[in-house]
Order: C-alpha cells, then sequence, then structure tokens
C-alpha cells in the first residue's frame, strides 16, 4: 500500500487526504492545531465536504490518522503541501509554506515525490521549495526526489464538482517528476492536466481567480452606478445573459471573500509589481471596487432607514449570512463580517443568522423567526443560505436590503 502525507487538514488537504485514502493509500494528515488533530482522529470532520462517516469508514479501516508533526510518521511515498499562504501587508507570507518545507526535509529519501497545492506566485516551488528541501535533505531535485506543483480547486459546497471530478492541473520541475505527480494525482481524480511547468500551473491558479475578481468588481461597480441611474441591474444582467455567445454571467453582492478571491489576485500583482516594476492595474481596481463594496452596503442600508424615517444609530439590523458563499459556514474573509463591523461604527445594534457559521464579536446570533424580523428596523441579506425561509422574511420584515435577489416585494430593495 503506497503511503502518501498530506500537510494541512482543512477545506483543501482534508478532502485530498480522505479521497486519497479511500483509493487505497495508507494517510497521515498533518496539521498543527491539536484541536483539529484531536476531531479528525475521532472521526468529527469539520470540513462540509468531508462527512463524518467518510472519515469514520478510513479511520476504521487503518488508512488514515491525523498527528501534529511528520516525523511521528516519517515514512512515506508522496507529500502534499496544503497549507494557507495569506497577505501581510499586503505582501505573500509565505511562512507556512517554508515551515512545512523544513520539516519534511529531513524525512526525504531518494525516491519518494513532494508536491505543493497552496496558492502562491510563480516561482515559489523552485525558488523557494525546491531549496528548503535539498538544503535540508542533502538530496536534489529531479535526480533524487520528485517535486512538482499542483494547484487546488476546491469550491466548498458545490454539489456538483468536487475533488474527484475537477480536471487537476499538474506539473513538475522535470519531465520525470511531472510522470511521477500525474501518477499520483491520476490515481486519486479522473482527470489530470499536465502543463510544462511549475511557473505555468501557479500562474494558471492566478489567472482563474484574478478571472472571477475582476469581472465580480465589474458587475460591483455597475451595481453601484446603476442603482444611481435608477435601473435594475439584475434586469439588465438577466438579459445580457440570453446572449449564446461571448458573455459569461457574473452578479454583484456585498463583496467577495474566502480565499481565492481577495487575496490570490494580490500574489500576482506583488509579484508583477516585484519582478518587472509594473502595477497590475485590473487586479489594483478590482481590489479596490470590491473591497469598498461592504462600505457602499452599509450606506445603501443607512439610506433606506433615513427614507423611512430612522437613524442609523439606535436600529436593530438583522444580517442573514455570515459565511462567504451559500450553504457552507465558510468564512474566511467573508464581506458579511466588514458589513457587520460598518453598521456597528454607525451606532446600529446589530444581530446575525447564520446556521453554519458564527457571527463576530459584538454581533448577536439569533434564530431566523417571525418575532426576529419584526423585532429589526432592517434585516440584510448577505449569504443567500438555502436554509433560510425567504418568505417568512418577506412577511414579517419592514425592509429588506438584498445583496442577493432572493426577496422580492414592496418591503424590499435590491443591491
Amino acid at each position: 500500500m503506497r503511503k502518501l502525507m498530506v500537510i494541512g487538514q482543512g477545506y483543501v488537504g482534508l478532502p485530498l487526504a480522505v479521497q486519497a485514502a479511500e483509493a487505497g493509500y495508507d494517510v497521515t494528515g498533518v496539521d498543527v492545531d491539536i484541536c483539529r488533530v484531536k476531531l479528525l482522529n475521532a472521526g468529527e470532520s469539520f470540513v462540509e465536504d468531508v462527512s463524518s462517516a467518510r472519515l469514520e469508514a478510513i479511520l476504521e479501516a487503518g488508512r488514515y490518522r491525523a498527528v501534529l508533526d511528520p516525523a511521528e510518521s516519517p515514512d512515506f511515498d508522496v507529500c502534499v503541501i496544503t497549507v494557507p499562504t495569506p497577505l501581510r501587508d499586503g505582501a505573500p507570507d509565505l511562512s507556512h509554506i517554508v515551515s512545512a518545507g523544513r520539516s519534511i526535509a529531513p524525512l526525504l529519501r531518494p525516491g519518494r515525490t513532494v508536491v505543493l497545492e497552496s496558492t502562491t506566485y510563480p516561482g515559489t516551488t523552485e525558488e523557494l521549495l525546491q531549496e528548503i528541501l535539498e538544503d535540508g535533505s542533502g538530496l536534489r531535485a529531479p535526480e533524487d526526489f520528485h517535486l512538482g506543483y499542483s494547484p487546488e480547486r476546491i469550491d466548498p459546497g458545490n454539489p456538483h464538482w468536487g475533488l474527484a471530478n475537477t480536471p487537476k492541473i499538474v506539473s513538475g520541475v522535470s519531465e520525470s517528476s511531472l510522470r511521477a505527480v500525474s501518477e499520483f494525482y491520476g490515481s486519486v481524480v479522473e482527470r489530470v492536466v499536465p502543463v510544462s511547468g511549475t511557473r505555468v500551473a501557479e500562474l494558471s491558479k492566478l489567472l482563474e481567480n484574478t478571472f472571477r475578481h475582476v469581472n465580480i468588481a465589474l458587475v460591483n461597480e455597475l451595481a453601484v452606478f446603476a442603482a444611481e441611474l435608477g435601473i435594475d441591474v439584475w434586469e439588465s444582467i438577466d438579459a445580457a445573459s440570453t446572449k449564446p455567445f461571448g458573455y459569461l454571467r457574473f452578479v454583484p453582492g456585498p463583496g467577495v471573500g474566502g480565499h481565492c478571491l481577495p487575496i490570490d489576485p494580490s500574489y500576482l500583482s506583488w509579484k508583477v509589481k516585484r519582478s518587472l516594476g509594473h502595477n497590475f492595474r485590473f487586479v489594483e481596481l478590482a481590489n479596490d471596487v470590491n473591497e469598498h463594496m461592504p462600505d457602499y452596503v452599509a450606506h445603501r442600508v443607512m439610506l433606506g432607514l433615513n427614507q423611512r424615517g430612522l437613524a442609523m444609530r439606535g436600529s436593530r439590523v438583522l444580517l442573514l449570512g455570515m459565511a462567504y458563499k451559500k450553504n457552507t459556514g465558510d468564512a474566511r474573509e467573508s464581506p458579511a463580517a466588514e458589513v457587520a463591523k460598518r453598521l456597528r461604527r454607525l451606532g446600529a445594534d446589530v444581530a446575525a443568522v447564520d446556521p453554519y457559521a458564527e457571527p463576530p464579536a459584538g454581533v448577536e446570533p439569533v434564530e431566523l423567526t417571525a418575532a426576529e424580523l419584526r423585532r429589526a428596523d432592517a434585516v440584510v441579506l448577505l449569504t443567500d443560505h438555502d436554509v433560510f425561509d425567504y418568505a417568512l422574511v418577506q412577511e414579517h420584515a419592514a425592509y429588506v436590503f438584498d445583496t442577493r435577489r432572493r426577496c422580492e416585494g414592496h418591503n424590499v430593495e435590491l443591491l
């Protein structure tokens, strides 16, 4: 039985670890969070895309265990690194990749394969990780071990596309490394997409997310101007979407969240600026538009209250949804938290309903009931979870500001 180590057991690493164990691998999941490790070894999943039943099954079969340190399970054939890569003061923070590389370098043996999945700027695999692995092991890639990059394409909560059926881009620092990386992922997912090098694969991930980021910023800015012009931007989007070619549908919202959109495009902008001395104007403009959407939402709510003879200060505002996307509890970089912060700064009494995600400090968690809806001076729909009773909202709320176009009626105002 081939042995796999996955460093990082979050939204990316845990689905990979479980999928590989189900495919027959002996899997070790590494995470620095002791609470996560205890939960995983007890068969309790904290990731929506992995059920506790699946986790329990691979634990019972003896094909998975979670540890805090790679040295606890030093024997592996393939190691995949899926650690966070946040921004710190506008610059990439690769400290988690550095730490992961240093922890597995002493464990490397000839013939083993290491793959980086964490989103990062082009050149990270060969300029940073390869050097760390070689210095810590005394081995050389690709002569002694295989090294590659394969960008994650996890979309939490997506009922149609998951790890197994989403095409997987794969790359290596050499032809032999590419074959090794392709062989591994080919045994876990339905289709692999080989590319010529790690920089191509690293850039492809940033391109995917920058494409979405820029287009969402376009419709967000359009929504702002359309409202001022007295035009229903949603109807215009519906009309444009009937074109069968040359158009892709994007819709406005209260901002962008998760790791992919608020953070990943900035990696590309940072790399272009550092290496070429140029500004990536599309990314910077998209950042500016999307980062200001929570301010715009708070402003629109304030205007809506004013039109009803109410001041923001002292008004009760009920937020529906705190996660960054519907039907998940993933609140990473969620614009809903930013909207809540701005409303509270303006003096509102803010409460929130979300069956999946906890509200931030200072925001009262409540249930979605007729009484809570009637108590609120304004209801703001930020994350359109399918479990919300929108008919109840429309019936009992005095004023609804809907950023997701799920409600209708005389008391509803759309973004």
